[in-house]
């Protein structure tokens, strides 16, 4: 799983109560503006203290006063942002039961509390318990306030919200939808709420590989909230950074990273340096360029955003794990694994202790960590993680999620790489057949398990069963990114290897200088990815006999190596290697040293 960008998600409701013009109650009005003032510029310390103070005079109102209600619900509120979960939900709780007892079971701030404490059971991955306070929110919204109201569209996209999160993407769409046309109707089609709802549906799209609907969704998004808000909007930098994410995703880099920078820029400007918000962003920036492989780049936003969290949300929230693991990812691709193990561990402790020992994100934590071990040959301490990850993932979200095929392939890829063909196979394959039903045949993860079979089958010497997957593969890489990305790139060299092996070198050599020639614009002349098309395409030279063609391909891609992975990784080591395996061949037994060995 690769590096994480932060998106939308549920809508959470603060309150603010209506108060009789008392001094009290105008105290406790100014506490509680104040709180949520703080609150939304990210100053969650101050935030907490106003919050904190409107609480002590609310309970003098009474044990069954709405404002008392409205405090707690803040406070809550506050806490989640935090990912103080435990101490959340009993003031959520308290707050519902007043107001139940104050307006009764069918008023709409009910719903909008039932609404909240679904949210905290969404954050912590009890879908099972969010399900029905959702369900009841909607219920309650849309018999008070009839069908079309804009609280029944935010109920509907709550729901549709926690359905996506399960990968119940033939249950979210419709309620996405259902919002965005009472959303249109009740508020115009230019009004900023209607600009949320196609973020949320474009997301729905961009998680199903539906790239080319979702992309002008998000357009219209950003059209909108730049025409309400004005250019320099907080709301604006989100639709801006979900364009991004889109982009990053097609590997349409170029078209990313001015975006990326805007959406930074406007946040930094509307909520501080120091804002949580500020923090993704950096993230997310630092995420493009780990995609492309400038890796001295991200390090140092990835670090930056790392401190801005912890400040803000304290060393343990769920966000600092995000982070943690986000940086380790930097590390763990450039070979610095003895860097990257500590921070993959401490962002496990953090989950595990915040959200539990079954909460999804502990079992992307497993996965993450098991697949540092299995790079670095600690099988026997890989396997145990992923089948521990599989479990929580198969209990969170069924049996048949994208999330329980993507660990499913990465146990089989800890097989194959100890030999262990017969108990790969039949995870490669329930791992396809899970993502050809939640994602449709033709999406990217679809492509991803496919070569990955294939891989299998070559191990195995099965070439005339592989090629079929291989060019499946590629066909749906290619419709779904476009001809020049650079995944694109990694499945025709996969087939040209293909090719090399079973002595079809007329046919490998366009193929591998096709990948070349993508990753190099995609990526540019320095990416690892480029050293590695360099060392294939030396090989197939090799192969030939046509050593004088394949030595400055070689020494090029142990150039790019070198300064991209540094001098350690095993990268380097292969190259190395291959280029003494050349050097022996060719007799020159000085230059070869030591003895080689073809990878």
């Amino acid at each position: 799983m690769s590096g994480c960008t932060w998106r939308l998600g549920v809508v959470l409701c603060l309150m603010l109560w209506p108060a009789p013009a008392l001094a009290q109650s105008d105290s406790w009005e100014s506490q509680d503006s104040a709180g949520m003032g703080a609150y939304q510029q990210g100053d969650y310390a101050k935030a907490e203290k106003f919050f904190g103070a409107a609480l002590e005079l609310a309970e003098q109102f009474g044990a069954d006063d709405p404002r008392l209600a409205n405090s707690l619900n803040n406070l809550a509120s506050l806490y989640q942002a935090q990912g103080r979960y435990a101490e959340a939900e009993p003031l959520y709780k308290r707050s519902l039961a007043i107001m139940e007892k104050a307006l009764g079971p069918e008023h709409p701030n009910v719903a909008a509390n039932l609404d909240n404490l679904a949210s905290l059971y969404d954050a912590q991955g009890r879908y099972a318990e969010a399900e029905p306070l959702f369900k009841r929110a909607l219920a309650i919204a849309e018999k008070a306030q009839g069908p079309e109201h804009p609280d029944v569209a935010t109920s509907l996209n709550n729901l549709a919200e926690l359905y996506r999160a399960q990968g119940r993407y033939a249950e979210a769409e419709p309620l996405y939808k259902r919002s965005l046309a009472i959303m249109e109707k009740a508020l115009g089609p230019e009004h900023p709420n209607v600009a949320a709802n196609f973020d949320n549906l474009a997301s729905l799209y961009d998680a199903q590989g539906r790239y080319a609907e979702a992309e002008p969704l998000y357009k219209r998004a950003l059209a909108i909230r730049e025409k309400a808000l004005g250019p320099e909007h907080p709301n604006v930098a989100k639709s801006i950074n979900n364009l991004a994410s889109l982009y990053n995703a097609q590997g349409r880099y170029a078209e990313a990273e001015p975006l990326f920078k805007r959406a930074l820029a406007i946040w930094e400007k509307a909520l501080g340096p120091e804002h949580p918000d500020v923090a993704k962003s950096i993230n997310n920036l630092a995420t493009l360029y780990w995609a492309q492989g400038r890796y001295a780049e991200a390090e140092p936003l990835y670090k930056r955003a790392l401190a801005i969290l912890e400040q803000a949300l304290g060393p343990e929230h769920p966000d600092v794990a995000t982070s943690l693991y986000n940086l380790a990812q930097n590390y763990h691709r450039q070979g610095r694994y003895a860097e990257a193990e500590p921070l993959y561990k401490r962002a496990l402790a953090i989950d595990e202790k915040a959200l539990g020992p079954e909460h999804p994100d502990l079992a992307t934590d497993l996965n993450n960590l098991a697949a540092l071990y299995v790079t670095q040959g600690r099988y026997a301490e890989a396997e145990p993680l992923y089948k521990r990850a599989l479990a929580i993932y198969e209990k969170a979200l069924g049996p048949e999620h994208p999330f329980v095929a993507a660990i499913l392939t990465n146990l089989a890829e800890r097989y194959r790489a100890q030999n262990r063909y017969a108990e790969a196979e039949p995870l490669y394959k329930r791992s396809l057949a899970i993502m050809e039903k939640a994602l449709g045949p033709e999406h990217p993860d679809v492509a991803t398990n496919l070569d990955n079979l294939a891989a299998l089958c070559y191990a195995q010497g099965r070439y005339a069963e592989a090629e079929p997957l291989y060019k499946r593969a590629l066909a749906i890489w290619e419709k779904a990114l476009g001809p020049e990305h650079p995944n694109v790139a990694a499945s025709i060299n996969n087939l040209a290897e293909l090719y090399r092996t079973q002595g079809r070198y007329a046919e490998a050599e366009p193929l591998y200088k096709r990948a070349l020639a993508i990753s190099e614009k995609a990526l540019g002349p320095e990416h690892s990815d480029v050293a590695t098309n360099l060392n294939n395409l030396a090989l197939l030279y090799w192969s030939q006999g046509r050593y004088t063609e394949a030595e400055p391909l070689y020494k090029r891609a142990l150039a790019i190596w070198e300064k991209a992975l540094g001098p350690e990784h095993p990268n380097v080591a292969t190259n190395l290697n291959n280029l003494a395996a050349l050097y022996n061949v060719q007799g020159r037994y000085l230059e070869a040293e030591p003895v080689p060995t073809e990878y």
